[in-house]
């Protein structure tokens, strides 16, 4: 079983370890409540170096994850990042990721640790014949993040330069900083929580140091390390997919609530440098083309469209995601099969009692017919009817 750099580091700290997606990963520490009200509060560290680093390069960069992927990263401008999706050609999803463009013709993808080997085998068939390399660099990078209300003062105190940087810095932007010990890292403004942050792409064998560094400047400022059950928990209140839950081959974009990220419409684009090094933006927009899954995604926009136009006209089989919550803290976990009286009327995918609300909530795949907010419908938990109420995504959001 594979471990993160930082392995010795859990142990040392008395983390309790489980298998996650192949690698031995903290589950927690100090406690999952305790971990997720730091970083509602304060700050949470986190390791998540399991997921997967890869880098594409080459002057057809762009154009080929335009192919590749539903968004356009040729619309993606230097230094910022994008959420996207990299699809079947059914429109099913086999992962989503983060795209960071470092270059005119380099971008850095970060897919779920499970699925970074499939993501790698697809980008490397779909770039094949262009001037392009596809390289995972997984086991070369750590990837640490600080997430909370005062994560943006600790990453700052962390820099000895670019601190500036990171406080000018933006949600889905990204800069490079030097860490005091002379250690060069990434410093993206992204997360899984629902709250400000940021995550380091620092180099594995500076991993143990940074760890160490954001524990000695955070944790006067209330920063504790945090693991996996609090992650979870927290990006359950963000109303952030997870893959294997929410997302997965046999779901689109489109009933999964993130028909946004795939783009059909014509959009400006960034452009090679000319003659003088600049790079510019193209002056009109430029149409998004051919892409892996458009024809069936195309369909399934059409399909989720006329599925909420007329419910009661959706196939019987096709469900969306909602979000759920409950009225006390019984909580209907992953599975749990939802009902409107007797008749079924869909599963949840995650569930739990809210730390910060107090209640049980939950995500679930329902027909259409029970997803206007404000339907009731029950949960069967462990044989109980439990009421749960179709609420709006997120069910927290930070002031």
């Amino acid at each position: 079983m594979p471990h993160s750099p930082l392995h010795a580091e859990h142990v040392a700290l008395g983390a309790t370890l489980v298998d996650f997606a192949g690698w031995e990963m903290p589950v927690r520490y100090s406690g999952d409540v305790a971990e997720h009200t730091a970083v509602r509060t304060a700050a949470g560290l986190f390791d998540i170096s399991h997921m997967g680093e890869i880098a594409v390069r080459g002057a057809d960069a762009a154009s080929g994850l335009d192919h590749a992927l539903v968004s356009a990263m040729s619309r993606v401008a230097l230094g910022r990042a994008k959420y996207t999706m990299l699809c079947t050609p059914e429109g099913g999803i086999i992962d989503d990721l983060i795209v960071y463009r470092r270059d005119w013709d380099h971008f850095l993808i970060v897919a779920n640790a499970s699925n970074t080997a499939a993501v790698v085998a697809a980008l490397q068939e779909r770039l094949a014949g262009r001037d392009v390399t596809v390289t995972d660099e997984s086991q070369e990078v750590a990837l640490i993040a600080i997430q909370g209300p005062r994560a943006e003062e600790i990453v700052a105190t962390m820099c000895d330069r670019n601190a500036d940087d990171v406080r000018a810095s933006t949600y889905y932007s990204w800069c490079t900083v030097t860490l005091r010990g002379d250690i060069h890292a990434i410093c993206a403004r992204t997360g899984y929580t629902g709250e400000d942050g940021f995550e380091l792409f620092v180099p594995a064998a500076d991993a143990v140091e940074v760890w160490r560094l954001a524990q000695e400047v955070g944790g006067p400022l209330g920063l504790i390390p945090c693991g996996l059950s609090a992650r979870d928990s927290l990006r359950l209140e963000a109303g952030m997919p997870l893959y294997g839950q929410e997302l997965g081959l046999d779901r689109t974009p489109f009933a999964a609530g993130l028909g946004r990220v795939v783009q059909l419409d014509a959009g400006k684009v960034l452009l090679p440098p000319g003659l003088d090094g600049a790079v510019s933006v193209s002056a009109e927009p430029v149409e998004r083309g051919d892409f892996v899954g458009r024809d069936a995604l195309e369909a399934a926009k059409a399909a989720h469209e006329a599925a909420f136009a007329d419910p009661t006209g959706a196939p019987a089989d096709y469900e969306v995601l909602v979000g759920l919550k409950g009225e006390g803290r019984r909580s209907a976990r992953t599975g749990y099969e939802l009902f409107a009286g007797e008749e079924r009327a869909g599963v949840v995918t995650s569930g739990a009692p809210s730390t910060t609300l107090g209640v049980a909530i939950a995500m679930a795949y329902v027909h259409p017919r029970f997803a206007a907010e404000g339907t009731v419908l029950e949960a069967d938990v462990r044989g109980r009817r439990e009421p749960m109420t179709v609420t709006a995504l997120p069910f927290y959001k930070r002031a």
